[in-house]
């Protein structure tokens, strides 16, 4: 699944990695900044920066691409390498302070090569970080997941593969304790999310008005690069922003241990609203 994946917009053309499932190391790293030298810090920054400049025209300076300790030190990240050790990827995901709230668990940043594409990657390093973090902090009881995008694919992913997610077809409100979270990401985690001091937060929708207008992030609405495969999903989304505006997408559900089997409950039941999409109703801007 892909839930903030960014390929780039001029892509380099380099040949697909084939045959490499038993070469391919896979490792998670639980808040590096608690644990790494100073030393060992700054080579793991620059491989990410190494992936992350192949994905990006330009490198935000926010989560694990500042480099800053104080940053690694609230962040879980998966990453991919090859046999010879090189990074062909990463997963980097937050774990903010929410207060009464609990931990919330923020989906961030997923980066990888050109020549790891198609090899689903995405997928398995953003499952790799949920596991890990649900395991260590969240183990009996669900917690808040969050994800800010305006990627269509990573939006429709995010509402069929956590519980109870708002904005999503199947949840037509936000709850109470749905609205405090977004209330908090607004007031105290924007830098954390790098979204703008200046966007406007619509609290019926969940939107964050012109919030990547201009940089990097913005896309545009009928891009086929990052379309979901589930045509409803991005009619969906895609009628809650405006994409000339710059607008992202607040995503607030739920994760837990039964989030995995009732995933796949979800995936049948999206098949078959995909045969009649008349049950779907579409918001309007």
């Amino acid at each position: 699944m892909s839930f903030s994946c960014i390929p780039s917009s001029a892509l380099k053309k380099e040949k697909p990695l084939e045959n490499t499932k038993n070469t391919l190391n896979y490792k998670v790293y639980d808040r590096p900044g608690k644990k790494m030298s100073q030393d060992e810090l700054q080579k793991f920054h620059r491989e990410l920066l190494d992936v992350a400049k192949t994905c990006l025209d330009e490198i935000p300076d926010y989560q694990c691409l500042s480099g800053r300790k104080e940053e690694f030190d609230r962040l879980i990240i998966s990453v991919v390498r090859n046999e010879s050790g090189k990074m062909l990827g990463f997963c980097s995901s937050y774990i903010l302070d929410g207060g009464e709230l609990g931990n919330i668990f923020h989906l961030g940043l997923t980066c990888v090569r050109p020549e790891g594409r198609g090899l689903k990657f995405t997928h398995t390093l953003t499952s790799k970080v949920v596991q890990h973090f649900l395991f260590k902090y969240s183990l009996f009881k669900p917690s808040w997941v969050t994800n800010v995008a305006c990627v269509l694919s990573s939006l429709g992913n995010v509402s069929m593969y956590f519980d109870d997610v708002y904005p999503s077809p199947a949840v037509k409100a936000p709850c109470p304790e749905q609205m405090k979270v977004a209330t908090l990401i607004n007031l105290k985690y924007r830098n954390e999310l790098y979204v703008s001091s200046k966007a406007n937060f619509n609290k019926e929708t969940f939107v964050f008005e012109e919030s990547v207008l201009g940089n990097m992030f913005q896309k545009e609405a009928f891009d086929k690069r990052y379309l979901h495969r589930n045509n409803d999903l991005n009619n969906y989304f895609r009628n809650l922003m405006n994409f000339e505006r710059g607008d992202e997408v607040l995503q607030v559900g739920k994760v837990s241990l039964l989030t995995f089997p009732s995933y796949f409950l979800r995936k049948i039941k999206m098949r078959f609203f995909s045969s009649f999409p008349k049950f779907i109703s579409l918001p309007t801007n």
